[in-house]
């Protein structure tokens, strides 16, 4: 297992109230995986992740998560 720390962004921080965790948490993963595993462990579908970054750096889906990275969760964001 590996550790990561986790953030939600706005209309995401439902996702992590609705598995009791804080919006901005420590949890653990498994070995190996991935922002696409990442969203699948707390139920998020991927088309309401508009931007995820890995310490600081955007990433696609498939990128692969290190113990200790720090995940940021971003929607998309509407304007008008």
């Amino acid at each position: 297992m590996m550790k990561i720390e986790l953030r939600f962004y706005a209309t995401l921080v439902k996702y992590a109230e609705k598995n009791e965790i804080p919006q901005f948490s420590f949890v653990e993963i498994e070995e190996g995986a991935t922002i696409a595993s990442l969203l699948n462990k707390f139920n998020i579908l991927e088309k309401h992740v508009h931007i995820a970054m890995v310490n600081g750096r955007s990433v696609e889906s498939n990128q692969g998560l290190q113990d200790g990275d720090r995940v940021a969760l971003f929607p998309p964001v509407g304007g008008g």
